[in-house]
């Protein structure tokens, strides 16, 4: 009877660690959807940031962009490309939190903050990385684009600090993008510290919630980006 029992606790233990052992392989939940405050879309898509040119300046870009054998759009072909890139955004990144909005020259995918890092760190948060991987993929098969990673943080701490942890995250998650095979080429960050806020006064949590974000911003590589021949031969 001594025996039965113990080959039954055995048994038991041996269940319970099998359990614990699934529970540990399971990866984390995602953070759940964040609602942003309506009031701050209009703001944060009229910024003067959103619409300037791509970082560098297209020449630059482009230049890249061509000797990693990228093709340029058609003009005529930009709107059409655009449309079907921020369809597919739009699908993958329905009810978890993300922001997908068209804006002048392109499609910005808004990450909160909280979703990506801690706070004061610039390492991306490893149950973030299904979604981001998502964002990703679209993002390296609709290759005919600038990729801008644009982070921001909110009026907490010095504005030498916040500049210094808005240029590590944006790096970071240009780095997290190209490890995830989009080119190189393609990609440039930028980090705009607490100078381009959505809510300028932060009266609230929420509003300096908002203000912590990262940003993607995909904007169409064209044909008329490129310098012509004869025009690089005459600055050489």
């Amino acid at each position: 009877m001594q025996i039965c029992r113990s080959v039954k606790a055995v048994a038991l233990g041996c269940s319970v660690l099998a359990v614990a052992g699934c529970a540990a392989m399971q990866p984390p939940p995602p953070p759940p959807p964040v609602a942003p405050p309506a009031a701050f879309i209009p703001l944060g898509l009229s910024a003067a940031y959103v619409s300037g040119d791509v970082i560098s300046g297209r020449r630059a870009r482009a230049a890249k962009m061509r000797a990693a054998k990228i093709q340029p759009l058609s003009p005529a072909a930009a709107p059409a490309y655009m449309v079907e890139l921020e369809s597919e955004l739009r699908r993958q990144t329905a009810g978890i939190g993300l922001e997908v909005h068209r804006v002048a020259d392109g499609v910005l995918v808004r990450i909160p903050a909280a979703f990506t890092f801690e706070p004061g760190s610039a390492e991306v948060k490893p149950q973030f990385d299904a979604t981001l991987l998502e964002v990703a993929r679209t993002v390296r098969t609709r290759s005919r684009t600038y990729v801008d990673v644009l982070a921001h943080t909110d009026t907490t701490g010095t504005p030498q600090a916040n500049q210094a942890l808005s240029d590590r995250r944006a790096s970071a998650v240009a780095a997290f993008l190209a490890r995830h095979g989009v080119a190189r080429a393609r990609i440039a960050s930028k980090g705009y510290g607490e100078v381009a806020p959505l809510y300028p006064l932060e009266a609230s949590e929420a509003e300096r919630a908002a203000n912590r974000r990262v940003e993607i911003r995909l904007v169409p590589f064209r044909s008329t980006d490129v310098a012509p021949t004869g025009a690089r031969r005459r600055r050489t």
